[in-house]
């Protein structure tokens, strides 16, 4: 959107920001069953298999995965509902956000 100034005819443009991206991430533990991470990957974070395996397999050999980049209330509304989904089925299964430097 610009506007100009009447007594120096310049323009001015206004910016409009992005808002803050926040990383969603798999945190791996020891009793949740693979196939239980990877059905979560597909159903809350819409990967197909291979992606959802490849995750899921990051996750557990380096500890953490990024699973997906989101604004701050998309990502922490992805966490909580894959970690809730985890919970109601016994699985200690977490994913935590932070923000993306």
């Amino acid at each position: 959107m610009s506007q100009t100034n009447p007594t120096t005819g310049t323009a001015t443009i206004t910016k409009v920001q992005r808002p803050p991206l926040h990383k969603v991430i798999l945190v791996n533990d020891d009793y949740t069953p693979r196939e239980f991470v990877v059905m979560v990957l597909k159903a809350e974070f819409r990967m197909n298999e291979s992606q959802a395996s490849r995750v899921m397999m990051t996750a557990h050999e380096r500890g953490v995965c990024v699973v997906a980049v989101f604004p701050r209330d998309v990502a922490e509304t992805k966490a909580t509902r894959a970690t809730d989904m985890a919970r109601e089925r016994g699985f200690p299964l977490l994913f935590t956000t932070e923000p993306e430097e």
